[in-house]
């Protein structure tokens, strides 16, 4: 169980209780939820002692001393933006949410410091020719484009790099000298970035045949027009826990008929369902694979990673689906394009 599930507490515990978590835990300080872990307040050891001073006793409720709006950060906040929240405000912990205020984690600042070197490394497909987004991309390569303060690839490769990644190939084709020249070889972000260079159109997967050697570590494959919040690092440790072969990472995707849609047979008409709304799993573009997995990708020739994982499943391989959440989006089209640019500062800031 992670810390931030060992601090929580429902409204009807008491103090002593409470501060006995407290204690167990070293965390100095338990999250109040509701039944569905939405969070109803913080309380601290501090809380606790300035209770007492007000005649509260140790058999009352957390609700008589729990701070009822406490600074709280998002799922969608980059961690830039909440490091310097907890600076500003003098803050050693903050509860993490999700859209609908369930507590999902316990930022501390120490953890800030303290992430892990990883050795997988990370390929980003950022050779397409991005033509959807007319005269946009027609001097600059898709993953080159402004979105924010940064070229799109630039934050990407960012939150890579502070999830304890470091070795990272970019597979370039249409215009690479742009991207080579703005990342180089990464040493000035403190990475090692290396090319996989392609002489022609090679897919979401061929470039892979590329690399320079096997990896001894399952990789992270993602493309360069994807703007996520998601922890790479925790997709990795479950593809290992599972025993995958391959991860494909998926999201839910809702699609509205705008029909009312009739079901009948023989020309009978059973029922009528106005505007039904249907939901599918889509894949996300982002995938870890294990270095078996990288044997099915010819070599030299376009190959899309759809057909690989239909290649694993043939051979009875180990696939596997991680479903994502957090905020995602595909850069694909022009409307997509301008509202990466409205969202950028609040979700990237």
């Amino acid at each position: 169980m992670k810390l931030w599930e060992q601090v929580l507490v429902g409204p009807q515990t008491s103090l002593r209780d409470a501060l006995a978590v407290i204690d167990r835990t070293g965390s100095h300080m338990a999250l109040v939820v509701d039944a569905d872990r939405r969070l109803m307040g913080t309380l601290s050891d501090g809380d606790i002692r300035r209770a007492l001073l007000r005649g509260i006793e140790l058999v009352d409720s957390v609700t008589r001393a729990m701070h009822k709006t406490p600074v709280c950060a998002r799922t969608t906040d980059d961690t830039t933006a909440i490091l310097s929240t907890m600076r500003r405000r003098g803050l050693h912990q903050m509860p993490v949410l999700d859209p609908r205020g369930r507590v999902v984690g316990l930022q501390t600042y120490v953890d800030f410091f303290d992430t892990p070197r990883r050795t997988n490394w990370v390929v980003i497909m950022a050779g397409g020719l991005g033509t959807r987004l007319g005269e946009l991309t027609r001097d600059t390569p898709k993953p080159m484009l402004q979105v924010g303060s940064r070229p799109l690839l630039e934050t990407i490769v960012r939150h890579i790099a502070g999830q304890g990644f470091e070795r990272i190939y970019l597979a370039v084709n249409y215009k690479a000298e742009q991207i080579e020249a703005h990342f180089g070889d990464g040493s000035a972000m403190g990475l090692d970035i290396r090319y996989l260079r392609e002489n022609q159109r090679m897919g979401t997967a061929g470039a892979l045949s590329l690399l320079p050697e096997v990896p001894t570590d399952p990789i992270i494959v993602t493309n360069a027009d994807l703007l996520t919040k998601e922890d790479f690092g925790h997709m990795v440790d479950r593809h290992v826990e599972l025993g995958a072969d391959a991860t494909m990472a998926v999201r839910p995707y809702e699609m509205q008929v705008p029909f009312g849609v009739v079901r009948e047979s023989d020309g009978r008409i059973e029922a009528i369902e106005e505007k039904p709304m249907q939901r599918f799993v889509v894949n996300a573009g982002i995938y870890v694979l294990s270095p078996q997995s990288l044997q099915l990708v010819p070599r030299d020739c376009f190959f899309d990673m759809p057909s690989l994982f239909e290649a694993l499943a043939l051979r009875g391989m180990h696939a596997r689906c991680h479903h994502i959440n957090g905020y995602w989006m595909d850069i694909g089209r022009l409307s997509d394009y301008e509202r990466a640019n409205t969202e950028f500062n609040e979700v990237f800031r």
